[in-house]
């Protein structure tokens, strides 16, 4: 008898499933009747709730929400190290509570508000994922506190439950800010997940002025379902596919055949292929995955010494983030209320751009240290060859963005119709996808999802908070009258976004730090495309520095390789990567001109 799935698996699953279909049905039904499936729109980004929820309980199961990385839980002191973890689970436990307490009050007005979802489905209904899915992961985080299992499960509703009774009484209540602080501090420092510190400091500041704390759920569940949003785990979904298949293989033995088997051929081969490949999966830790055991060894056998071959596919996977589809990207678009075409036209010079001066600055295409060799050249038959067998791939970003910018489709039924393209060119051309692996991209898919939307919710939350204490009007202020020069805030502003992308998930940075600074970069007169170009190019060396630089310990991991000796290996990397944002920051017809064009 085969085996089911776990229950939050089997509900993301479904969840992402009917994201997916429901859009494609739309575009069906709209030629043949005039109209689709009723509030289709808001049917799947109430789905996008449910996957969210879910996703992060299936995400914590698997043990991938995003923490802090490096501290107190990794100290060598095994003393220490148990402590700090179990109070990094206890403490996120008790705030999943809190945050379970606020949803529920959130809830409760939407019950009285009555608003009908679809077919006589109350929009509370589907709201009650969200103190559903905070207890549970309450629970499941309290639980890791203790090994025996009647007293797992008693802490974690021991330390649940206490969450939720002390945000329920002290609802609306004016506590003092500076013990939550030092509380949450000593938290995120002893390892516990990002969203639950953001999370709670959002409650902080609110109970700070005595607000009260449903206005944090309402702004997690206003992102969950903003109307572009869907499109990202579609995207990743369509992403993931290519790279469990043998999209990888098909694309490197393309690029190869293009571009040489040379080192220089071989090198820029890679750097082209990674950025790609992020684009699409919406993870550069993803694409080090798929990519790095088939491209190591390209790198090397063309003569490249290994020490290079791992910094070029370590760095160059932090590169899609300017090309379409890319999760950022489109992150970007909504919070800054950009049109997503747009970014996505804006994105393709700049990340040109980036790409060269990767391999130029960082020294890839030197010839020093390069093994002596025949190495074969670019072969227009093998390329032609490769690219018929790639021809789906090659396809993919066509459907992607032809889809969107031909006004065929809505950004969610775009990236609708690129992951059931994906979906069924891997499983009936190519005969790479089946049952068991469909399902794991979905539960992949999920996972990722889930710990990236939980980190959205509670930093706009936070982010909220921020814009109506007033902060982002007096930063402009502040900055005007200490930077009075356009010139020496964009040099200010990507040493800023640099140490920012060191030490925030990139997500976050977009969520709390966009809202905050756009205004400010209006003030000196930049256009908010260019500005979400300067963004993003400078949070790709974000990937590349600890503790928030995953791409170090995905590499690491990967290639068997120290974290120091792989950090050491990106250094040149990192000049280039940030003398091509600064390149792209004095050049902002590099972002406009394609929006422009053919806006």
């Amino acid at each position: 008898m085969r085996r089911l799935p776990p229950i939050d698996e089997a509900i993301a699953s479904t969840a992402l499933a009917l994201m997916t279909l429901i859009p494609l049905v739309e575009i069906a039904l709209r030629p043949l009747h005039g109209k689709g499936i009723a509030n289709a729109p808001l049917i799947v980004q109430h789905l996008g709730l449910a996957l969210a929820m879910f996703g992060a309980i299936l995400a914590e199961r698997g043990g991938h929400l995003t923490s802090l990385g490096n501290s107190f839980a990794s100290a060598r002191n095994p003393l220490l190290r148990a402590v700090a973890n179990h109070f990094a689970k206890g403490a996120a436990a008790v705030l999943c509570g809190a945050l379970a307490a606020a949803s529920w009050q959130f809830v409760a007005s939407e019950i009285d508000a009555g608003r009908e979802l679809a077919y006589g489905v109350p929009v509370w209904a589907i709201q009650t994922t969200l103190p559903l899915g905070f207890v549970a992961l309450g629970i499941r985080l309290g639980s890791r506190c203790a090994r025996a299992v009647v007293a797992r499960v008693l802490l974690g509703l021991a330390l649940t439950a206490a969450g939720f009774a002390f945000a329920l009484h002290f609802d609306g209540a004016q506590l003092p800010l500076g013990p939550f602080a030092v509380a949450l501090l000593l938290a995120l420092l002893a390892g516990a997940p990002i969203f639950a510190v953001l999370g709670g400091l959002a409650l902080a500041l609110f109970w700070s002025e005595g607000q009260p704390l449903a206005s944090v759920p309402l702004s997690h569940y206003q992102i969950t379902v903003n109307p572009s949003l869907p499109a990202l785990p579609l995207f990743t979904l369509a992403g993931l596919v290519f790279a469990r298949s043998g999209a990888a293989v098909r694309l490197g033995a393309l690029f190869t055949a293009s571009f040489g088997g040379g080192a220089i051929g071989s090198s820029i081969a890679a750097a082209l292929l990674c950025s790609f490949f992020t684009a699409f999966t919406g993870g550069s830790g993803v694409t080090i995955l798929a990519l790095g055991g088939l491209l190591l060894p390209l790198l090397k056998d063309a003569g490249l010494p290994e020490k290079r071959g791992i910094s070029l596919v370590t760095s160059a996977s932090a590169l899609g983030v300017l090309l379409a589809p890319s999760v950022p990207l489109i992150m970007y678009a909504i919070i800054a209320r950009v049109p997503i075409n747009t970014m996505f036209l804006a994105g393709v010079l700049p990340a040109l751009v980036m790409v060269a001066f990767l391999l130029t600055v960082g020294g890839y295409l030197r010839r020093d240290g390069i093994a002596a060799g025949e190495r074969p050249k670019a072969d227009f038959a093998a390329a032609r060859k490769a690219a018929w067998a790639a021809r789906w791939e090659i396809v993919a970003p066509v459907v992607a963005i032809g889809s969107l910018a031909s006004g065929l489709a809505t950004p969610t039924e775009s990236a609708a119709l690129t992951a059931a393209y994906a979906i069924l060119t891997q499983a009936v051309a190519h005969r790479e996808l089946d049952w068991p692996l469909l399902r794991r991209c979905l539960a992949d898919c999920a996972q990722v999802i889930g710990g990236v939307m939980l980190i959205l919710g509670m930093a706009l939350g936070l982010t909220n908070y921020l814009v109506d204490a007033g902060i982002p009007d007096a930063a402009v202020e502040w900055v005007q009258q200490a930077l009075p020069s356009k010139l020496a805030f964009l040099v200010a502003l990507n040493l800023f976004l640099f140490v920012a992308g060191a030490l925030m998930e990139i997500y976050a940075a977009i969520v709390v730090l966009v809202p905050l600074l756009l205004p400010v970069a209006l003030s000196y007169g930049i256009d908010p495309v260019h500005f979400g170009v300067i963004f993003l190019a400078v949070m790709e060396m974000g990937f590349l520095c600890p503790p928030a630089g995953m791409n170090i310990f995905f590499a690491s991991a990967m290639f068997a390789k120290p974290i120091r000796e792989v950090a050491a290996s990106v250094l040149p990397a990192l000049a280039a990567i940030f003398l091509g944002a600064l390149a792209i920051s004095a050049s902002p017809w590099l972002a406009t001109w394609l929006p422009t064009a053919f806006g």
